[in-house]
């Protein structure tokens, strides 16, 4: 497990996509700047998600564990 210090952590498990993706931009835009925030999602889509839309901000994805039954990905607002 990473040892990131969380500001926000987003539970999207069970959630249909874009659920997931919309949780995740919803919290950045209510962070501060280097706010860290990790986003939990069972849906596979996640990783082709979030990684484009990361690829469309300033915002930092940096790492993503892969669990057995989930995804947690660790994003800093930048």
């Amino acid at each position: 497990m990473t040892n990131i210090e969380l500001d926000y952590a987003v539970d999207a498990r069970g959630a249909a996509c874009p659920g997931p993706l919309m949780g995740l931009i919803g919290k950045i835009r209510n962070s501060e700047l280097g706010d860290m925030i990790r986003l939990l999602s069972d849906s596979n889509q996640s990783l082709t998600d979030v990684s484009e839309w990361i690829g469309e901000t300033d915002n930092e994805l940096l790492t993503v564990e892969e669990h057995a039954d989930h995804n947690a990905f660790y994003v800093e607002k930048a």
